[in-house]
C-alpha cells in the first residue's frame, strides 16, 4: 500500500486515508516527504518567497477547497491508475 504524507493540520484527511488502509505519515518537517509516495499539503506554505525545492518524486496534493472525501479520491486515482 502506497505511504501517503499528510500535513499535520489535516487531521480529517488522514484518518480517512487510513480507513482506505492506506498508509499515513504525518509530515512535520520537510524531510518527513522523501519516503512517502503521495503528499497532501495545506496550501498555505506553498511556494513562498517563490522558492519550491523538490524533496519528493511522488504526488503533491493540495487539499485547498477540498474535503476529506474529495482528497481520498484524489489519491485514489493517483494510485488506481498506475
Amino acid at each position: 500500500m502506497p505511504r501517503i504524507g499528510v500535513e499535520q493540520s489535516l487531521t480529517d484527511v488522514q484518518e480517512a486515508l487510513q480507513s482506505k488502509g492506506y498508509e499515513v505519515k504525518q509530515l512535520q518537517q520537510e524531510q518527513d516527504a522523501e519516503d512517502c509516495d503521495c503528499c497532501v499539503i495545506t496550501g498555505q506554505d506553498q511556494n513562498v518567497m517563490g522558492i519550491q525545492n523538490t524533496v519528493t518524486q511522488g504526488s503533491v496534493i493540495n487539499a485547498h477547497g477540498y474535503t476529506a472525501d474529495e482528497i481520498c479520491q484524489q489519491v485514489d486515482q493517483r494510485f488506481n491508475q498506475q
